[in-house]
């Protein structure tokens, strides 16, 4: 079975990236597409998270999203995942100050390479709390900032689109995206071409 095409959904934590992921998936279910959902697998990291993480907690994040996506790159012809290698990359310099001890920059640009589309959630709502992620806003813009410098480098313009959080209501329309995603049929055709329009609102 070939691979799937690959939509991550990226951004800091608490921008709603876990509903847009399922609201994004069940779209593209109904465009007759058949869709496998990856997890935010930060929740199940043994070592811990959030502003404690350590770099060897960070790396097992990304290593653990990279098997993961493995796993189900074949189950369905669109793989939709919360979070990817380069958002949790940037939890990852966070936690090593910048540095890369365990040199992972080579694994995670070339890694980078195998999502067709990244969708960026931008920070416009408050933290919330639900138990397992962080309540503290100088985290969250500290990650921002991160992704701000890195996303240039590994994610290129045509294949990352920006949403601002708050949009991401029950009633978000998909349908411009999602037609795109049911006409793309090359291999390495990019989702995202300049005449794709969501919303005249979403995009920076």
């Amino acid at each position: 079975m070939p691979t799937s095409l690959k939509i991550a959904f990226i951004g800091s934590h608490s921008v709603r990236k876990t509903n847009a992921v399922h609201s994004f998936a069940g779209a593209v279910g109904r465009s007759g597409r058949s869709v496998e959902v990856g997890r935010e697998v930060i929740r199940f990291n043994p070592l811990g998270l959030n502003e404690g993480a350590t770099p060897e907690a960070q790396l097992w994040v990304i290593m653990a999203q990279i098997q993961q996506e493995l796993e189900l790159r074949t189950r369905a012809e669109v793989l939709v995942t919360d979070r990817a290698v380069i958002d949790n990359f940037a939890y990852f310099l966070r936690a090593t100050g910048g540095e890369d001890p365990f040199e992972v920059k080579p694994l995670v640009r070339k890694w980078c390479e195998t999502y067709d589309l990244f969708v960026r959630l931008k920070p416009d709502v408050p933290l919330r709390v639900d138990g397992v992620r962080s309540t503290n806003d100088k985290f969250r813009d500290e990650i921002e900032v991160i992704l701000n410098a890195i996303l240039p480098r590994y994610a290129p313009d045509d294949r990352l689109i920006t949403i601002r959080a708050s949009e991401v209501t029950e009633g978000f329309d998909w349908a411009g995206l999602v037609e795109r995603l049911v006409g793309a049929t090359e291999p390495g055709e990019p989702l995202v071409a300049r005449s794709v329009t969501l919303h005249p609102t979403l995009w920076d």
